[in-house]
């Protein structure tokens, strides 16, 4: 019998900066960036009731830990749920359980930062957002610690959404942040633009992008659906979070792939072997890149071992016991 610690969102809400995130997130990309093991998410559907049950997996060796998620969205409750076991990697132990919807926002974003430290250009300091939801909110957080922000402009389609999400990080951040009316007005001149929706078509005009800019687009991982045109993905530099996951779920890329766009040569690194050094990133101040991130175990192993740790240090949580095989798998 082993003692597993078992933490609520509760628990974990506040534990870490974003600041944090980012750099357990960053650590944890150099890990795959040198052959640490991850899989893209494997997905299933049921049409009534309609929901997904999905999850992705990761072992960080050098970190010592290994885990994923487990989720369900939809069905009779029309709700999501997120379960997130984190294992010993050397002994094989489950260290903890998470209720991991509260984290989830945060690891992304912080996902997404690490792709904007290792492809934007480091003087970029005007950010255009299309989004306003949690998500938006955990890529904006994140990205504010890696760039000094001086312009942020957010574009959801309810107006009153994007102004509430305006006003409360112009409130957070020394930036200045506004609501802008259309997604155009939001790439306009922009340095970084972010895309986090659940649109299944293109978000905004690729011919938009003035040269040098980056974009993060992680609102959409499915083959049928995406938030870049084609023309976004022809004129960039390409990096997903895993090079499987590029002709597998990355819709975006998967539609450029079908319209002759562009090459499965042309994925140029994961963002794993970027922050590792294994393959450059930005090579010039004119270049276009895109940061594809559908959600991986890597950041979802490596913020979970982050505040399993600093849960643990605190005295958060509660133990409950988990039984071998050796003692439980008996057949009697």
């Amino acid at each position: 019998m082993t003692d597993t610690l078992f933490l609520t969102s509760e628990d974990v809400d506040g534990l870490a900066t974003p600041a944090e995130y980012v750099d357990a997130v960053r650590e944890g990309y150099r890990q795959r960036g040198e052959g640490a093991p991850a899989q893209p998410r494997s997905k299933l559907v049921r049409d009534e009731p309609a929901g997904m049950l999905t999850g992705y997996t990761a072992i960080l060796p050098d970190s010592g830990v290994m885990g994923g998620y487990t989720y369900s969205a939809g069905f009779g409750a029309e709700d999501a749920w997120f379960v997130l076991p984190l294992f010993d990697a050397d002994s094989g132990a489950p260290l903890a359980l998470f209720d991991g919807a509260s984290l989830n926002p945060f690891k992304t974003g912080a996902a997404g930062a690490v792709g904007v430290d290792a492809l934007s250009r480091e003087d970029a300091d005007t950010l255009g957002i299309i989004g306003s939801g949690a998500q938006a909110r955990g890529q904006l957080r994140a990205t504010a610690t890696v760039r000094d922000l001086a312009d942020v402009r957010v574009y959801s389609p309810t107006a009153e959404n994007r102004e509430a999400f305006a006003a409360d990080f112009d409130a957070e951040l020394e930036a200045d942040v506004r609501a802008v009316a259309s997604s155009a007005d939001a790439v306009a001149d922009a340095d970084i633009v972010i895309t986090a929706t659940r649109a299944s078509k293109p978000v905004f005009d690729g011919d938009d992008l003035e040269p040098g800019t980056h974009v993060t687009a992680m609102g959409q991982y499915g083959t049928d659906g995406r938030e870049l045109d084609t023309t976004t993905i022809e004129r960039a530099t390409y990096v997903p979070d895993l090079r499987e996951r590029a002709t597998f779920d990355a819709g975006a890329f998967l539609a450029a792939l079908e319209a002759g766009v562009v090459s499965e040569a042309d994925v140029h690194a994961e963002l794993g072997e970027v922050v590792a050094g294994v393959a450059p990133g930005r090579t010039s101040a004119e270049e276009i890149t895109v940061f594809d991130s559908g959600g991986t175990g890597v950041e979802t192993v490596a913020a979970a071992h982050m505040l399993y740790e600093r849960a643990s240090e605190e005295g958060l949580g509660t133990e409950i016991p988990f039984a071998p095989a050796s003692e439980a798998l008996t057949g009697n």
